[in-house]
């Protein structure tokens, strides 16, 4: 069999590329994807296939052919958009072609009981020694490469700009979902990944070669289900040591093992089993949609966290209460500063504040203020991170105290995040800073929540790392 990792290279880097089923008509996914290639600027060879394409025929302005055995020049990939129980016969035209990989959107195979059908795939396949990804999957983005096989049109969902979150899920519609979410968040996109039924390449094949992809800093998953549970425990654990792993599992309860079995025809087994999984191994647990999106902007932007101690910085005093709340709801403390910083902040600070964590700088505090604190607790050698709540509701915040928390943000080797609920006055700044690198929340929980996960994977990385990746039985 062909090496999984070159078939992630023909997928994320192809020269050429041939989409079976493209179409002239923009209600069928062929088009889509299609067009796709030519929005997001895709400059290798492109290929249209339709069997009812007449000779000389075009598709979306491009010359097209009723077969890949048409073609005359070396394919690296195959996206097959066809109804299923043509796939067959089209794969068996893909080996003959000696397409270098495939790519199978198309769904009815497993996940409707179509289960001869699906494995009738893989023998061509291995006959022809290609891989497949999916069935009943969207496919693959590489933003730097620009490569799209996603069949969502470009005006319905946003297409994420370049980073270092790779992102795989098996199912496509949390996927489609995260990625607008993304493209809205202050981070990019390094890969994405949607392979569905996995009748070929898994879960184990995607962390081997994200491991390895250069681009890719921050991995998160969505699963339903693990097929090879003791080769997914050693990939996992071989690079959890070198990227964090955020996974979010759909399946936790008897009812959504069950919806995930005809989704995807996945097995979604024990809860406990795969948590368990998830502490040996690394893997950063995620709860909801909210910890992916949380997680992966902290991992991408800011230094692991080394200690519990989060100082808090507020310029409203109820929400730093509730930032002190959420830091030991979630195993963080709240340092005692050393007495040169309260000396310090004394002198700075008005006489209204009073100098203790969480600091609450007043409702009036400006961009002065805020540097002042900034500047003095960022260096406070009991301070391992920071928590600023910005009300930018206040009279003295604006964009000012924005730039502020950039400038120390990005300058600090400590980590900091910035809590600011709000509406569309809020969301402007919010934008401003996470454009510059600095994780912005909604609330203190989930801001807490964030540097937890930083912290606790900066613990396990420091006890596992230099060790081989031994799996306990």
């Amino acid at each position: 069999m062909t090496s999984k990792y070159k078939s992630f290279e023909y997928m994320m880097h192809p020269k050429s590329v041939a989409i079976i089923g493209a179409s002239n008509n923009p209600d069928k996914v062929g088009h889509i994807i299609t067009q796709n290639y030519l929005d997001v600027g895709y400059s290798g060879k492109l290929y249209p296939v339709n069997i009812n394409v007449e000779k000389g025929g075009k598709i979306i302005g491009i010359d097209a052919y009723k077969s890949i055995l048409d073609i005359k020049e070396d394919i690296d990939l195959a996206v097959i958009a066809v109804p299923a129980k043509v796939v067959p016969k089209i794969l068996e035209e893909c080996g003959l072609a000696k397409v270098k990989t495939t790519i199978i959107v198309s769904g009815g195979f497993a996940e409707v009981g179509e289960i001869n059908l699906q494995e009738s795939l893989l023998k061509i396949s291995n006959k022809h020694n290609f891989t497949i990804l999916g069935p009943n999957c969207l496919g693959v983005m590489d933003p730097k490469s620009r490569v799209d096989t996603l069949f969502l049109p470009t005006f319905k969902i946003d297409r994420p700009r370049i980073g270092g979150v790779s992102f795989a899920s098996q199912s496509g519609a949390v996927g489609s979902s995260v990625l607008d979410m993304i493209a809205n968040e202050g981070f990019g996109l390094a890969k994405f990944i949607s392979y569905g039924n996995a009748i070929d390449i898994d879960e184990v094949d995607i962390l081997e070669y994200l491991e390895k992809d250069n681009d890719t800093k921050v991995i998160i998953f969505y699963i339903e289900g693990v097929k090879r549970g003791k080769e997914f425990m050693k990939a996992a654990k071989s690079t959890s040591i070198k990227k964090p792993i955020i996974v979010i599992k759909g399946g936790t309860t008897n009812a959504g093992a069950g919806a995930a079995h005809s989704h995807t025809a996945s097995l979604a087994g024990s809860y406990e089993a795969y948590e368990a999984v998830f502490k040996q191994t690394g893997i950063i647990k995620a709860d909801s949609l909210d910890d992916i999106l949380d997680f992966a902007k902290i991992f991408e932007t800011q230094p692991l966290l080394k200690g519990k101690r989060v100082a808090i910085i507020t310029n409203g005093g109820g929400v730093g209460v509730l930032a002190t709340d959420s830091i030991y709801n979630n195993g963080l403390i709240q340092p005692e500063l050393a007495d040169k910083s309260k000396k310090q902040l004394r002198e700075s600070m008005p006489p209204i504040v009073n100098i203790k964590l969480p600091l609450d700088m007043a409702g009036d505090a400006n961009d002065k203020r805020f540097n002042d604190a900034l500047n003095i607790i960022s260096n406070d050698p009991n301070v391992d991170a920071i928590m600023a709540v910005a009300l930018f509701q206040t009279p003295g915040a604006d964009s000012r105290v924005a730039a502020s928390l950039i400038h120390f943000g990005t300058l600090m080797k400590k980590p900091m995040v910035v809590v600011s609920p709000g509406g569309n006055y809020t969301k402007a700044h919010k934008d401003m800073m996470e454009s510059s690198g600095i994780p912005v929340y909604p609330s203190p929980e989930r801001a807490a929540r964030a540097l937890a996960a930083l912290l606790n994977y900066y613990e396990y990385k420091s006890k596992n790392e230099g060790k081989p990746a031994r799996i306990k039985r």
